[in-house]
This record gives structure tokens, sequence and C-alpha cells, in this order.
């Protein structure tokens, strides 16, 4: 059973290991790159909260962040993992993972928000709260000279829905949430596990589902 990982370069290492460790085989095949998009430094003085959805919009976050931060709330345990490895504990983690999540267990009145992330975001938060948005980053499709022969392919993301559906090949995939599963579905793609928690170890469980169901069990 050979699992083919499609998110970036600096987020598939640490699944792959899990995965490998569970006894599958993997290969990495990033089909999306992070960039971060220039501007100056980013100060939060005016804020009441920020709001994070990605592991990515962490990581950009701390490399323009200027001075202190807000209350923080994000989407789910992998972004609370993220900003937890930079020192900071999350004040709120929705524990549903997707912006609706998020909002429905923000304080109200919530006060000055802002929602930091990927350029071309969805707009959840923006519109239910008020809330101010800043693009720290876009994400960019990349295809590979050729992708590899793989069992199941596992999309950590829309934006790796989207490119992988540009191969135009039929693999059965798992994916790490809703959202990404409706996307994906959405474009032809055959969705056959979704992470129950959307995270790391949410999508390990989901590929040894999806293996099992296979007739190819990890163990």
């Amino acid at each position: 059973m050979k699992v083919v990982l499609t998110g970036t370069e600096a987020s598939t290492a640490p699944l792959a290991a899990a995965l490998v460790g569970e006894g599958l085989d993997v290969e990495a095949c990033p089909l999306v790159a992070v960039e971060l998009l220039a501007g100056p430094p980013l100060r939060l003085d005016d804020y009441d909260w920020l709001l994070l959805t990605s592991r990515n919009a962490v990581e950009a976050l701390f490399a323009t962040l200027e001075g202190s931060l807000p209350r923080v709330g994000v989407v789910g345990p992998g972004t609370a993992e993220a900003l937890l490895a930079h020192g900071v504990e999350p004040d709120v983690v929705a524990r549903t993972s997707t912006q609706e999540g998020l909002a429905a267990e923000l304080p109200r009145p919530a006060g000055r928000v802002l929602l930091a992330g990927a350029e071309g975001a969805r707009d959840v938060l923006v519109q239910e709260l008020g809330a101010d948005f800043m693009a720290l980053y876009r994400t960019v499709e990349r295809r590979p000279e050729r992708f590899p022969d793989g069992d199941l392919v596992v999309l950590a993301s829309v934006s790796a829905a989207r490119s992988f559906a540009r191969l135009g090949l039929d693999l059965p995939c798992v994916s790490i949430g809703p959202v990404t599963s409706a996307e994906a579905r959405g474009l032809g793609l055959r969705i056959v596990a979704e992470a129950r928690s959307h995270d790391r170890d949410g999508l390990v469980e989901a590929v040894k589902l999806a293996a099992s169901t296979a007739g190819s069990s990890p163990s």
C-alpha cells in the first residue's frame, strides 16, 4: 500500500514519518507551495482577536509579526500545535475545524477582529464577525513531471485538491476535513476517507481506515 502525500514540503515530513511508523509505504509529491507576501511588519495593537486557520498562516504570521499578540483563535488542533511551537497558547481552538466552527465559539461581541491567512481565503469569518482580512501568503500550485504510482492520495488542503484534480488522475483520496472533501468531490475526485480530527493524527487514522477498507491493512 503506497500513500502519496501532496502537501507542501515542510508539512509532509511529520505526516510521512507517522505513516511509515504504521507500516505504510509513503512517497511525497508536493502539489502546492507557499509564498510569503511582501509587506511592512505586522502590528496588532488595535485588535481584540487574531484568527488563524492553518499552520501556514501561523508560520507566515511569525515571519512578519512585530510586537505582541491579542487573543488568538484557531481552527483545529493542527493550527493550535503550530502556534504552541512558537510559545503561544491559543485562547480558542475550534472543535469543528472550519471557519464556521471557529465563528460559533468566539465570544460576542468579539470587538475588532483580524483574520490573517492565505490570499483568496474563504470569507466566512469576515462576513460573520465583520473581521478585517490580511493576506500573509499565497498558495501556488505545482505540477510534477511525474506523479508517483500510488494506492492512496492524501489531500491536506483545498489547494492540494485543486492541484491534484488538474492532473486528471483517478486515484482514491483521503481528505483532511469537510471543506477539502467538498472541494475535491466538486472537482470529480474520489474521497474514500475523511479525517475525524483535522490534523496529523486524524489523517493517519483516516489513511489506516482507507488502507484497511481497500484490503491492505497496514498492520
